[in-house]
This record gives C-alpha cells, sequence and structure tokens, in this order.
C-alpha cells in the first residue's frame, strides 16, 4: 500500500483561502459594529383613553444596545405612578448585517383624570416622542368590565388616639395572575399590624366571576388628627394568549400590570379631658374580667397551692396594649404569677384580644384571707362615657393541714422535755379523774343520793386520789430538776436530726422536688425542737421567720415556685436542688452546735 504525501506549498495554498474568509468575516463584523450607533428611540403605550387607577404599559425602545439604566422615569412621576419596569435586550445578524434593540416596558398609572401627556424620554443623545392620554373616571358599574381592581374598606373612619381599627384590603381580578405583590399600607404616627394570613376566596360580581385575596391589618393611630391612609398598589404579571393561536402551537405571554386603591381618611381624636391621669388609656367596644378557681367546693388547707385563673377580654385592643394583672401577697399568703398568655382573634371583623393570668396562691397559716377587689378602667368608645370592670373582693378560708400526735405530744419534742412532763401529766390525771368518777357514778345505784355514807367515802376516795396525784407529781418533778442539772443526752433527737437532715441532702442531689418538699418539715420540727424545746413548727413560713436566713427563705422559695406553678410537672422534673442543699447546710451549721466535752485521759 502506498501512501502519497503532499508538499508544504501545496498545503499552504489551500488554507489560504480559508484564512481570508475569516479575517474577511472579523472585518466585517468589526467595520458594522464601529459604524452601528443609538439612532432612534421610540414610545408606545397599549390603550388610550385609559380609566383612573388602571394600569397603563408604557413601551421604550432604543435601536442600540445601551445600558439599562440608560432611561431617566423622573419625567413620569409628575402625572404618573411608575410601577414594576423591565429591561430586556435583543441582538439579530442577517446577512452580515448586525441588529440591537433595548425595550423597557414601564407600568404607569395616571394620578388624575382628564388630558395627560406622557413627556418625551431622552437615551442618550435621542428623545422619544411625546404622548397625548386620556384619563377617564371609573363608573362603579365599570368594575364588571374590569379584569383586576382593589377595594379597601376601614371599620371607622373616626377613631380615638390609640384606638385600634380595622383595614380590609380585597384585591379582585378575573384573570389568570402569574406573579404579583401588594403593598402594605402605611399612615403617619400608627402602628400597622397584619392579623392573620391572607385568605382566598370567589365572588360573582354583575355576573363575571372574580378570584378575591383579602388581608387584614390592625391599625393604631399615635397621634391625634386628621390623616390619609395610602392606597394600595398591585404590581405583577397576568398571562394573556397569544395573538397568533394555532391549535397547540400556540403560546402563553405574560403583561405587566398594576393596580392602585383608593385613599382613604382618618380622623383620630384625642385622649378626652376627664380621663383619670392614674389610669391606663383604655379605649374598646368592651372590656370584661372573669375568675376562676381550681377547686369548686373552695376547700383551702395550709400548704397547698390554689390556682386563682383570671382572663380579661377585650375587643378593639391589640394584644400590647393590654394592662397588667397584679395580685399582692399578705402575711401568710404568698403569690406566684405565671406567665401571661396573650391571644388575638378577628371575630365579625374586629379584633378581640385576651390576657390570661394564673396565680399560684400558698398559704402558709389558717384562718381567713381577704383578696382586694381587682378594678381596671376603661373608655367606651361607644358611649363616649368612662367605665370600670372589677373583680370583686372575696374572702377564702384556710383549714389547718391534718398533723401527727403521739401520746398528746407533738412529734417533734422529745418525750422526756421537762416542762411538758407536767403539763402533760397534769393534763392525763384531770382526764383519768374524769373518766373515774363517771364510771363510778354509772355503777351507783338510783337510790345512792340518798346514802350520806356513800357520798363521804366517794369524796373521801376523791381527795385520797387526788393527794396521792399531787404527791406523785411534784416527786416526778424533783427528779426531773436533778437531771436537769446534769449535762443533756442529745444521742437520740441529734441521731433523727442527723438522719432526715442526710435524706433531705441526698433529695436535693437527685434533684427531687417533690421528695426535697416533703422532708423539708420534718427535718425543721426535729431541728428547732432539739434548740428550741417548746416551739411547735407547724409550717415552713414559720421555721423560716425563726431561722431569718436569706439563703434558706429565697431556695424555698424558688423550689415551691417549682412546684406549685401552672406547669407544675415541667418546672419539678427541670428544679435543680444545688441551691437549696447549699442553704440547708448553711442552716445547719448555724442551728446545730456542737456538745462540748471533757477531754480523755490515757492511762498506762
Amino acid at each position: 500500500m502506498t501512501i502519497m504525501s503532499k508538499s508544504p506549498k501545496t498545503v499552504v495554498s489551500m488554507m489560504l483561502p480559508m484564512v481570508m474568509l475569516t479575517l474577511l468575516i472579523i472585518a466585517t463584523l468589526f467595520s458594522s459594529n464601529n459604524a452601528y450607533a443609538l439612532s432612534q428611540v421610540t414610545a408606545i403605550i397599549d390603550k388610550n383613553p385609559a380609566m383612573i387607577n388602571e394600569s397603563i404599559l408604557l413601551t421604550v425602545t432604543a435601536d442600540d444596545d445601551v445600558n439599562r439604566n440608560a432611561l431617566d422615569t423622573s419625567p413620569l412621576l409628575s402625572d404618573f405612578i411608575v410601577g414594576q419596569t423591565s429591561v430586556s435586550s435583543q441582538t439579530s445578524m442577517v446577512n452580515f448585517k448586525t441588529s440591537r434593540l433595548t425595550t423597557w416596558k414601564i407600568v404607569l398609572i395616571a394620578r388624575n383624570t382628564g388630558e395627560l401627556m406622557i413627556p418625551a424620554l431622552t437615551i442618550e443623545n435621542q428623545q422619544s416622542a411625546p404622548i397625548a392620554l386620556t384619563v377617564v373616571a371609573a363608573k362603579e358599574q365599570n368594575n364588571s368590565q374590569t379584569d383586576i381592581f382593589i377595594t379597601s374598606e376601614l371599620s371607622s373612619n373616626e377613631v380615638y388616639v390609640q384606638q385600634l381599627l380595622t383595614l380590609t384590603i380585597k384585591l379582585h381580578f378575573a384573570i389568570e395572575l402569574k406573579a404579583g405583590s401588594l403593598t402594605e399600607p402605611s399612615l403617619t404616627g400608627a402602628a400597622i399590624e397584619k392579623v392573620g394570613q391572607d385568605k382566598q376566596s370567589d365572588n360573582i360580581i354583575n355576573g363575571r366571576r372574580y378570584r378575591v385575596i383579602e388581608q387584614t391589618y390592625a391599625i393604631t393611630p399615635e397621634q391625634s388628627g386628621e390623616f390619609t391612609l395610602s392606597a394600595p398598589l398591585f404590581s405583577g404579571e397576568v398571562l394573556q394568549g397569544s395573538p397568533r393561536r394555532a391549535n397547540f402551537l400556540s403560546f402563553a405571554q405574560t403583561k405587566p400590570v398594576s393596580i392602585v386603591g383608593d385613599e382613604l381618611a382618618i380622623k383620630v381624636l384625642p385622649i378626652p379631658a376627664n380621663y383619670p391621669n392614674n389610669s391606663q388609656w383604655l379605649p374598646t367596644d368592651i372590656l370584661t374580667l372573669h375568675q376562676e378557681w381550681q377547686a369548686d367546693d373552695e376547700q383551702f388547707k395550709v400548704g397547698e397551692p390554689i390556682t386563682r385563673t383570671i382572663t380579661l377580654t377585650a375587643a378593639g385592643l391589640s394584644k400590647s396594649q393590654l394592662p397588667a394583672l397584679n395580685m399582692h401577697s399578705s402575711p401568710g399568703l404568698k403569690i406566684y404569677p405565671d406567665q401571661a398568655e396573650l391571644h388575638a382573634s378577628l371575630r365579625n371583623g374586629r379584633l378581640v384580644s385576651q390576657k390570661v393570668q394564673n396565680f399560684a396562691l400558698v398559704p402558709s397559716s389558717a384562718g381567713e384571707f381577704v383578696l382586694p377587689a381587682m378594678t381596671i378602667t376603661w373608655f367606651n368608645t361607644i358611649t363616649n362615657k368612662i367605665e370600670k370592670a372589677t373583680l370583686p373582693a372575696k374572702t377564702i378560708t384556710v383549714k389547718a393541714a391534718a398533723t401527727t400526735m403521739a401520746s398528746g405530744l407533738p412529734n417533734h419534742l422529745p418525750s422526756d422535755s421537762p416542762s411538758n412532763l407536767a403539763n402533760t401529766y397534769q393534763a392525763n390525771t384531770s382526764q383519768q379523774t374524769v373518766s373515774d368518777t363517771e364510771h363510778l357514778m354509772t355503777k351507783t345505784p338510783a337510790a345512792a343520793p340518798e346514802d350520806k355514807r356513800l357520798q363521804w367515802l366517794f369524796l373521801s376516795l376523791w381527795l385520797l386520789t387526788s393527794l396521792a396525784w399531787v404527791t406523785q407529781y411534784f416527786y416526778r418533778k424533783s427528779n426531773q430538776d436533778k437531771k436537769n442539772k446534769q449535762p443533756l443526752n442529745h444521742t437520740n433527737s441529734v441521731s433523727d436530726t442527723g438522719k432526715n437532715y442526710l435524706t433531705l441532702l441526698a433529695a436535693c442531689k437527685k434533684n427531687n422536688a417533690e421528695q426535697a418538699l416533703s422532708l423539708l418539715l420534718p427535718w425543721l420540727k426535729q431541728l428547732l425542737g432539739n434548740e428550741q424545746p417548746g416551739v411547735e413548727i407547724t409550717t415552713i413560713a414559720q421555721a423560716q421567720d425563726i431561722i431569718q436566713e436569706q439563703s434558706f427563705k429565697q431556695a424555698v422559695n424558688d423550689l415551691q415556685q417549682h412546684l406549685y406553678g401552672k406547669d407544675a410537672t415541667d418546672k419539678a422534673s427541670s428544679w435543680q436542688g444545688m441551691t437549696l442543699l447549699n442553704a440547708i447546710q448553711t442552716v445547719h451549721k448555724q442551728q446545730h452546735k456542737p456538745v462540748s466535752t471533757s477531754p480523755l485521759s490515757l492511762n498506762p
């Protein structure tokens, strides 16, 4: 097989025409670019005449590739609202001739009716021709012929300062929207907040079906005077069929559109001069107070938490305007408020707000407690009068908690306490005397009163018995005084206190809130009973007053707050016992003084 090779000259001669053609094309392109420049600017609108508040599409075209910011639209602002603006560029080549176009599409809305003029617009050194435009007023019945429009409605056009009013904006459209946005309302010197989510519905107006998107805003004016609420503006794109319809070959096109609503006038009145200066200004249609108790029978006991729920309801006030609900504690009754719950909802076009406040009341002593009346002053915007919502004063009765008693002695005192032995002995003997006398009297025949001898016999026996009791009482008292002179043996009491003390510390280390609270009172009873004989401890609050240790008092209050709050289960599980443990150790060191002992001698 023979392979033939070409000479270098032959290869060069074959490539030369191709290189020349390429250079010619490049030169042509460069020459056309250098020769081409902006020569014309045109402007057209999609409708003439147009209705007020109806969008007008202005298309401006430059016959060159220019900067997208080259068009200045500020001359349009005097007579029009300038809405959405889009810019596009296009380049084409036919027979080695390049053409470029830059197009601006601007959505305009006329500010007034009448004969208006779209002024000449300048791009670099070229200007478009001005366009005369006729704008007519939109009649109410013409809404049925409009593809898209906006309605706005206020709950009231005259309100007091800080009185809440609602604004409802509805966007009606009978064509398909591809995208769009609606501006939020604005009002000088007012707080505006959107309420809830957008609502969608269908409505038939003058025989034409519209899709409706509804938005609701809560407006709270902060200044008095006359104001104008800005008109809502919708800007978006709608789908429209191509003018070239050929079965399935037709394509949908989009068209930018902007619609503006109506401005609304609002008159804001100042606070009446006769409204109390020391009361929070609350302008509302209605304001009520309601309370509920955890127990229906209202049987309360010492140490058991009482839950009181107060609900404040107001129409025409926002959640942030609702006043605080306060309860004040009193001696023997501690109050732990939970964080208030706030709710707001629309009811028949009015905003109704609620504040729900839970209070945990923990009585530390028995007796009657008066809860003072709760009063909130408010201004009725319907009758223009000052009114008051009141919860009347309430008296609650707290019963003592059940305590364990053994042999007539409090369980926190040692059985050999000298001061209590005599009193207990005397009480027991007196009770036994009555019991024995009644027993003997029941055994006496009916004719016994007539027998004087039996009466003297009973009297003698009673005197002898009383003499024996008195003798025994002084004998025991003498022996007890001798024992008091000897060093007291605290082994058993200290042992019991130490056992409760260690168990209580273990509960704190385990972060067991319920167990720690149940062990506090037994430990305090034994601790203070050993150090202060004759003092009867029945509540933790009483022990706190005797101890006077601030860290211990605060730690116990925190423990009760965890257990007696609204979410008691969750709070108890998150309780950390180290703070209470440290406070208990501090109290233990202060109250538990060591017993001095004589030094021991070691004999060989």
